[in-house]
């Protein structure tokens, strides 16, 4: 039993770690982040800290991977979505424009953003996690509509960028402009509707 629970209770405290880390680097940035604070935040030894995770620069790196991958998972999961062309484009549309207004999601694409000089691999692994996550949840959608007859589009992953597009300045464009926390003033369920139904006034069968 306690061979078991050992490594249990090591995930679980890796686990805090990140979600303290997290915390620390959205608020005070790369530079100003403090592995000590960061120690004081998952309630750990800075010894402790250091035996999970080597250095600030790697703790970074981990903590990007891992929220980027966190986050994407409700676009991901909106592919099984059952229904006609309607109802699957509106499942993927709300919950990529619900992640993308999401506070957290600004100020991770913002951190990832600013630090692109210092950290060119994680900023380039952020950027093709979100093409084949996001765009690749979207062009799947699209290609099973095709297939059905209810969509016509000659290039589907183009046809993708576009219904995004339409979501895009509403919610992360809104947010990384006029600050993080800020929503837009129409409910995302219209916003969504009205990209779906443009989508859909243009490939629609």
């Amino acid at each position: 039993m306690q061979v078991d629970t050992v490594p249990n209770r090591s995930e679980r405290k890796k686990t805090e770690i990140l979600t303290a880390a997290r915390g620390v680097f959205l608020r005070e940035g790369y530079s100003a982040a403090g592995m000590e604070a960061i120690a004081r935040g998952a309630s750990v030894s800075t010894a402790t800290l250091y035996a999970h995770f080597p250095s600030k620069a790697k703790l970074f790196e981990i903590v990007v991977h891992d929220a980027t991958g966190r986050m994407a998972q409700p676009v991901r999961e909106s592919v099984r979505a059952k229904g006609d062309a309607r109802a699957r484009l509106t499942s993927l549309a709300r919950a990529y424009a619900t992640l993308m207004a999401q506070p957290s999601t600004r100020a991770m694409f913002r951190m990832v953003a600013g630090e692109r000089r210092r950290f060119e691999a994680v900023a380039d692994h952020v950027l093709r996690g979100a093409h084949q996550d996001l765009g690749g949840a979207a062009i799947q959608v699209i290609e099973d509509l095709i297939e059905t007859g209810e969509l016509a589009a000659d290039h589907p992953a183009r046809a993708a960028g576009q219904l995004l597009g339409l979501l895009d300045h509403a919610t992360l464009v809104l947010g990384l402009t006029a600050g993080d926390e800020t929503q837009p003033v129409r409910p995302l369920a219209n916003i969504c509707a009205d990209a779906v139904e443009t989508f859909l006034a243009r490939y629609g069968v």
